[in-house]
């Protein structure tokens, strides 16, 4: 007889509300910018600020919604200009607008385009700018806008993207990152500079086999930056005027996430010559580097890892800080050998100034004892449960494809009144990208499931970043098949390990993870049951209709269009073989994943009588941002694990 679920005061409403959360964090003048998502606002992104004598202010009422459809992943969607104004795109007409410190806000460009990576220099806005123009083409080039108001100038343009625009010192190079269709910034990118002047141009470092990333300048002549020339995304310095590349620190291990979104740098230059870094596998750890001598020091906090990217005032270090404990939160601190009056001065700690603290209370401690008061802005993370009701997960390893390894994340499931005594249910949750990788930071939405007796296993399959170029590449030309493979070698390891019932194991997933459900569902039979998040069924269709950034994305992860090639992979192709219960949601104006992409496989799956709920949402797109949607998507979600775990 199958175990029952445990009763769980964690409820879909704490789920929805957790996803108000912190983001693009920046340092300026002792104060503090950065976003926070609304979900209980319709989903609208706002900016606040925190004063340097610890006042707050939330400077974009609403209907105001600040966010950038550039690459449709967006970025950090503004930038703080001398003085307290901030400059910044707002959603529903993508201009850009000035905010004063009086609050008076006004245009600066006209309807049409889109703007990313926001830095203001000099009376100027520097920035991406995108546009889409008839029959489906888009173009982008690094622009500014003057702030005084007026028509834009292109200073660089021929490349398909661009990313981290960045002057020097002196104002008369601009460095920069630029690829072309079909590759991925992760495939290979080239840092370039311009010289303003005359337009001279030239590369510094990168190529069709080298993903270089987020320059920053060093001085006048010289930059840092990151590549994965090692196989592993490494910090480096390099002359403007060319020669070698002089690696900082090689380790094998990443100093960034992917590029997937805009406007954050992850690392940043200290006033006295030191850069703050991230650095690790799956999460990062945040540290210090002395460029001179190559030592690396890990700063001593309670935190399991960093989001990527940092913002430095000089003194202290501002980031987006989690724990499996601690929601992600605007975290400062003061590095070892500055002073600031806010910091703990027995451990370099400040406290945290977004998210919630461990327990979740404001006045409780958001550093595990280091950082005494943190504070907890208005909106945070919502209630967080009782930490006995928290999982506590565990890095393992596992036999995939081929016997080599697979990486994952183990959340068995957690509650003060109940233990496990035998093989519970499992769901196998795959992230999306799919060049990406799943992380520990604190989410309720596991945490929902372990609290009611449900265990989680949280796969960084083959083609994941976090463990080197060699892993990510083995997703090239395998999507469907390796991916597949790792999940399905996931769930076996579950059943034989002990931990799950053979008979009750799931597997969700969203985007990319939505394929890989439908596919290991496709291909195995050894899933109760598949939830998918807007997920790819075709091919074909997704190259026509998805978005620029990626409509050639597919050429790389499984080859050249060839229905054929293609009829072996998808899995509407592949319907035929599912057999168990699938459940599939999907936001209606969704322009990176076409609401086509899962009506298709819903109707495919209907037609041979396999149980199949398709449940769509008006107003939502690539992520669910309203609450009132998380909410009826998670119930749903549970409802169907109940059916099929009984």
């Amino acid at each position: 007889m199958p175990a029952a679920l445990w009763p769980s005061p964690v409820s879909t409403s704490d789920v929805a509300r957790a996803a108000v959360r912190p983001a693009w964090p920046v340092a300026s003048g002792g104060a503090v910018w950065w976003t926070e998502d609304r979900p209980e606002e319709g989903g609208r992104t706002t900016i606040l600020r925190l004063a340097p004598d610890g006042s707050r202010a939330e400077l974009l009422p609403p209907p105001w919604n600040a966010r950038t459809r550039v690459h449709e992943y967006g970025g950090r969607p503004y930038a703080v200009a001398p003085g307290g104004a901030v400059v910044f795109t707002e959603l529903t007409d993508q201009r850009l607008y000035l905010r004063e410190p009086s609050g008076e806000i006004r245009a600066l460009t006209p309807e049409g385009d889109r703007y990313a990576d926001l830095t203001v220099r000099d009376g100027q806005v520097w920035c991406v700018r995108e546009r889409h123009l008839d029959g489906g083409k888009v173009s982008r080039s690094v622009v500014t806008v003057p702030l005084a108001g007026g028509e834009a100038a292109e200073h660089v343009t021929g490349h398909d993207f661009y990313a981290c625009p960045t002057l020097s010192p002196d104002g008369l190079l601009l460095a920069y990152v630029c690829w072309n269709h079909p590759r991925m910034p992760w495939h290979g990118t080239e840092l370039r500079v311009t010289r303003l002047d005359g337009g001279e141009t030239w590369t510094v470092a990168g190529g069709l086999a080298e993903s270089v990333l987020a320059p920053l300048w060093r001085d006048d002549g010289h930059l840092y930056l990151i590549s994965d020339r090692s196989g592993w995304w490494n910090l480096y310095a390099a002359a403007v005027d060319g020669g070698e590349l002089e690696p900082l620190c090689p380790r094998e291990e990443e100093f960034t996430w992917p590029l997937l979104t805009l406007g954050g740098l992850p690392y940043a230059l200290l006033a006295d010559g030191r850069l703050a870094v991230l650095h690790g596998h799956a999460d990062l750890r945040l540290a210090v580097l002395d460029p001179r001598t190559g030592l690396l020091t890990d700063l001593d906090t309670p935190y399991r890892g960093w989001e990527s990217t940092l913002s430095t005032d000089g003194t202290s270090v501002l980031g987006i800080a989690y724990s499996p404990t601690t929601p992600p939160s605007i975290t400062r601190i003061n590095p070892p050998g500055h002073s600031n009056a806010a910091v703990t001065p027995d451990t370099g700690r400040t406290p945290a100034l977004g998210g919630a603290g461990q327990g979740g209370e404001a006045g409780e401690e958001a550093l595990g004892g280091a950082g005494r008061g943190g504070e907890v802005l208005a909106g945070g993370s919502g209630r967080l449960p009782d930490p006995a009701y928290l999982p506590t997960p565990r890095p393992v390893t596992l036999p995939g494809e081929d016997g080599r390894e697979v990486h994952a994340f183990l959340y068995p499931p957690a509650h003060p009144d109940h233990a496990v005594t035998e093989p519970r249910p499992y769901v196998i949750f795959v992230h999306g990208g799919p060049t990406a990788h799943a992380v520990t930071a604190l989410d309720l939405g596991k945490a929902f499931l372990t609290s009611r007796g449900i265990g989680v296993l949280d796969v960084n399959y083959g083609g994941s970043t976090g463990y080197g170029r060699a892993y990510r590449e083995l997703l090239k030309g395998r999507w469907g098949l390796t991916d597949v493979a790792d999940t399905v070698a996931a769930a076996r390891w579950l059943a034989a390990e002990g931990h799950a019932d053979p008979d009750r194991i799931a597997i969700r997933g969203g985007s990319a993870g939505g394929w890989t459900v439908m596919a290991a569902c496709c291909r195995s039979e050894v899933f109760a049951g598949g939830v998918s998040y807007y997920g790819v069924s075709a091919l074909a269709p997704l190259n026509a209709h998805t978005h620029d950034f990626e409509s050639r994305y597919v050429e790389w992860l499984v080859g050249p269009e060839d229905l054929r090639l293609y009829a072996e992979r998808e899995p509407l192709a592949l319907s035929g073989g599912v057999s168990c219960p699938m459940l599939l949601l999907q936001g209606l104006d969704d322009p990176v994943v076409p609401p086509e992409q899962s009506a298709a496989f819903a109707e495919a799956l209907a037609e041979r009588g396999v149980p199949c709920t398709y449940l769509t949402f008006d107003g939502e797109a690539h992520g669910f941002r309203r609450a009132e949607t998380r909410s009826a998507a998670l119930a749903a979600e549970l409802a169907f694990y109940q059916q099929v775990f009984l």
